[in-house]
């Protein structure tokens, strides 16, 4: 299995990306900030607790984003169904008589995970626990001007609270350059980042990302 980050600012276009690579690659696909949101429209304790952060465009504390990623990878390793239909595709194949090969532990892409160079030592600590490794790091590279006309084009289909307000969204996007960027060269000096131009239509992006996956996966 592989461990790839994607990353990119707010805007940036990574959770559409991570959810479409996910799928053309059989991946696991986890993201913090759908975890998150589903906690918050659940109504959880956890989802109680971080709302007001999440509203402010403010970053979650490490110990609750990690705790998340934890339990996540342990279910992964553990070859449990990544969702009901994952299950039931699974269980009518056994109804039929089909031979059901053991289910194999898929590779990872981390959807905007870690966002702090905190957050990135205490992934690598959870790795070494499980004698893993993060195999890349890949960046989508918008400019600013297309990342805020982006986030209002999603306000208005999705109605996220964090994307209706521009002190918010300037707030996320300071927050990104403050506290996540530093994470990029950090995986910079340890030759892991790869750029990508994230300009221009989904398509066109998800075609160069495709390309790289394509290399990362080949020796899987």
């Amino acid at each position: 299995m592989k461990n790839i980050v994607l990353y990119g600012a707010p805007g940036a276009g990574k959770g559409t990306q991570a959810a479409l690579l996910a799928e053309k690659f059989n991946l696991m696909h986890l993201s913090t900030g759908e975890m998150l949101r589903a906690e918050v429209a659940q109504g959880t304790s956890l989802g109680q607790r971080v709302k007001g952060i999440m509203e402010r465009g403010d970053l979650v504390g490490d110990d609750i984003v990690l705790s998340l990623i934890d339990k996540a990878l342990t279910a992964n390793l553990a070859g449990e169904p990544r969702d009901e239909w994952d299950e039931h595709r699974r269980q009518r194949a056994i109804e039929n008589g089909q031979n059901v090969a053991e289910r194999k532990v898929p590779s990872i892409i981390f959807d905007g995970f870690p966002r702090t160079v905190q957050q990135a030592q205490m992934l690598e600590f959870v790795f070494s626990r499980r004698q893993m490794r993060l195999d890349a790091v890949i960046s989508i590279d918008v400019n600013r001007d297309e990342l805020i006309r982006r986030i209002h084009e999603r306000a208005a289909i999705s109605n996220r609270a964090d994307d209706n307000d521009d002190a918010t969204i300037r707030h996320r996007l300071e927050e990104y350059e403050e506290k996540t960027h530093p994470v990029l060269e950090y995986y910079k000096v340890s030759g892991l980042l790869v750029s990508i131009d994230g300009g221009g239509e989904i398509s066109e992006t998800n075609t160069r990302l495709c390309s790289l996956m394509e290399h990362l996966l080949r020796d899987e």
